[in-house]
């Protein structure tokens, strides 16, 4: 692999809200010279975790505010980067980011650090990646906490949201991510916004922010469109553990109607939690979901 970046750790010193140590694991299988971030806290000599996915273009900064309330509920949290994104390494290279690189890091990180007893939490990219994995090991994971997120089958016209979404993302290859989610999530105070540029100096960092946006499955053949649609029968037809669901209302691109057709694949998922204000990136209103997943799941 060519050019590899990795973002100074002085970038990651005063976070608000973020204290959380860093975690590294190197040399993922089929990943070797690559260094990957995560966060893992809680009990850690359980077997039950709650594993958080991140999306585009946040890290996993993101769920700074879901991972204390499972923690002081007596659970392991476990929190990565995706490579291109946080602490984690960043192929310089656009081509390097592809459906299948994602996807088989997730599952190298899953088998490296052995989790097991896995409560899948899901937004955005985590879930078009996430929701892939229960499948091929259903060993492995329980549960499901899904938000503002969908599976791309390539057989189903993507939104109208997310068409401009990609349009407006490929227009601004250096798109300003802080100043972006502080649009997203107006509730945000100005140094929480501005901690997710934390992770790109500047452009040269952001290969894999720009990659995402043109790697969601929109048409049959496209790479990650199978596995998509394989992962979608199997939830509707075989997966047998516990689901909750949480919607942004205000989401434009993955809002109210892609998430209830979500729901419909997934086999006995309640109806999910309303959140009236919360937008795309929900886990920046996410005691609130926390807090009621942890009710579903554990109501004793």
């Amino acid at each position: 692999m060519a050019s590899i970046l990795r973002t100074p750790d002085d970038r990651f010193g005063s976070l608000p809200g973020y204290g959380f140590a860093a975690h590294y694991v190197d040399g993922l299988p089929g990943y070797q010279g690559l260094r990957l971030h995560y966060i893992d806290t809680g009990v850690r000599d359980r077997h039950s975790v709650f594993l958080c996915l991140h999306g585009q273009p946040t890290w996993a900064y993101l769920y700074r505010r879901m991972i204390p309330v499972f923690r002081d509920a007596g659970h392991r949290v476990v929190a990565p980067d995706l490579f291109g994104f946080g602490r984690s390494d960043k192929p310089a290279d656009e081509g390097v980011y592809t459906f299948d690189f994602h996807r088989g890091a997730l599952i190298s990180f899953i088998e490296a650090l052995d989790l097991r007893d896995i409560c899948l939490v899901v937004q955005d990219w985590g879930g078009l990646l996430g929701l892939t994995l229960p499948m091929m090991m259903p060993e492995r994971v329980t549960r499901l906490l899904i938000m503002n997120t969908t599976l791309a089958g390539g057989d189903e016209p993507l939104s109208a949201g997310f068409l401009a979404w990609r349009e407006w993302a490929n227009k601004n290859p250096d798109m300003a991510v802080g100043k972006l989610l502080g649009r997203a999530c107006s509730h945000l105070a100005g140094d929480e916004s501005a901690a997710y540029d934390a992770p790109f100096p500047d452009a040269r960092y952001k290969a894999g922010v720009r990659r995402f946006p043109n790697l969601v499955p929109d048409r049959p053949d496209a790479p990650g469109a199978a596995v998509s649609r394989e992962a979608r029968e199997w939830l509707s037809t075989r997966w047998g553990g516990q689901s909750f669901m949480a919607i942004g209302m205000r989401d434009p691109v993955l809002g109210p109607p892609v998430m209830r057709e979500l729901m419909r694949h997934i086999r006995g998922c309640p109806a999910p939690m309303e959140i009236a204000d919360g937008g795309h990136f929900l886990p920046e209103w996410g005691e609130r979901v926390a807090g009621n997943a942890l009710a579903h799941f554990f109501p004793y």
